[in-house]
């Protein structure tokens, strides 16, 4: 007799919405860099690199010059988004949003269904029946409050934010599972109230982040990093936090992945390449935490231990010199 063996069960779906960017670095009034941007780019970078199979759904004009592994939609009447980040040793990042790409309506979603989906818009391109189609479709949603709350001013193009409620999405919000924001962002919504409504999670660079749900709130400790340019830590944060979600993590140490790939984004202009070694001592590392939370009953102990193993993976990479990175590769400053 011949047994037949289970079919295995197959990978999660993530679905990552959000459209692909034209990043150009000026400081004092010079270009130091144009890179690929958007969070989708940052975000996709972190789950191709760590072998998590992925759709994107992003679009851009017929300007786009980047190779990207995630075809986009070409929208013909329309220039790819463009950002302008502008870089003053004596004050924070000034961004400005100077073109713009056609909205990612609901029809662009594909009619099927996904484990994870993402909301990860960076120019307003996100719409609030576009995430009413992922909540749809989608069993859990991250959300990134930037995808919700930013304006733009209609003569220079200069980022603002409004508070959650003002946005147009707050009626959707008991729908989703995560709401990822920065500490400056959640200023602009009510913490304790969303807490109730889904797991948010607040990142503060070089203190790690804080996850925050209905019973609980917990600090996860950050990574050493020396920081080039910020810009893409916040989604490869969440690109992480999702790595971690689908090896079966639970949240705090799928946030500590965030917080490690984040830390690696930081030391980089443009698209971090994150070593081999490193990825497959992250993963080794990963599945020794699965098999030790198997053999536990109690978890909340050893977390610091997962951060304290996963830290020498996390140097396999670091620059931590004074070499500029631009898209993983050594450029001079000059």
């Amino acid at each position: 007799m011949t047994l037949t063996q289970p079919a295995p069960n197959p990978p999660p779906r993530v679905l990552i919405v959000g459209n692909y960017c034209h990043d150009v670095l000026i400081q004092n009034n010079t270009v130091v860099a144009e890179t690929l941007g958007g969070a989708a780019s940052f975000i996709s970078n972190v789950l191709d690199s760590s072998s998590v199979s992925c759709d994107l759904i992003s679009k851009v004009g017929p300007d786009f010059k980047y190779d990207v592994s995630h075809p986009p939609i070409v929208s013909p009447a329309k220039d790819t988004t463009v950002f302008e980040a502008y870089f003053d040793l004596a004050s924070d990042r000034v961004l400005k949003r100077v073109a713009a790409c056609d909205p990612i309506l609901p029809s662009d979603i594909p009619d099927s269904r996904f484990d994870i989906g993402m909301a990860v818009g960076v120019g307003g391109e996100i719409l609030p029946e576009t995430l009413e189609k992922m909540v749809e479709i989608c069993g859990v949603v991250a959300v990134d409050i930037q995808a919700l709350i930013r304006v733009f001013d209609p003569v220079d193009g200069s980022v603002k934010l409004v508070d959650l409620k003002e946005s147009g999405f707050r009626h959707i919000m008991h729908r989703i599972g995560f709401l990822k924001a920065s500490s400056d962002e959640a200023l602009f919504m009510d913490v304790e109230e969303m807490r109730r409504l889904c797991c948010v999670v607040v990142t503060s660079g070089e203190k790690g982040c804080r996850i925050y749900d209905k019973d609980d709130e917990r600090v996860v400790p950050p990574f050493v990093a020396k920081q080039v340019d910020p810009t893409g830590a916040g989604d490869s944060f969440l690109g992480g936090l999702v790595v971690g979600l689908v090896e079966g993590l639970d949240v705090p140490d799928a946030a500590l992945l965030g917080n490690l790939f984040g830390s690696v984004t930081v030391e980089h202009i443009g698209q971090p390449k994150f070593d081999s070694m490193m990825l497959q001592r992250v993963k080794d590392e990963v599945q020794r935490r699965k098999k030790q939370r198997n053999l536990s009953s109690s978890h909340n102990n050893d977390h610091d231990e997962f951060h304290a193993r996963l830290s020498p993976a996390r140097f396999q990479d670091s620059p931590l010199q004074p070499e500029l990175l631009v898209n993983g590769h050594l450029s001079d400053r000059s």
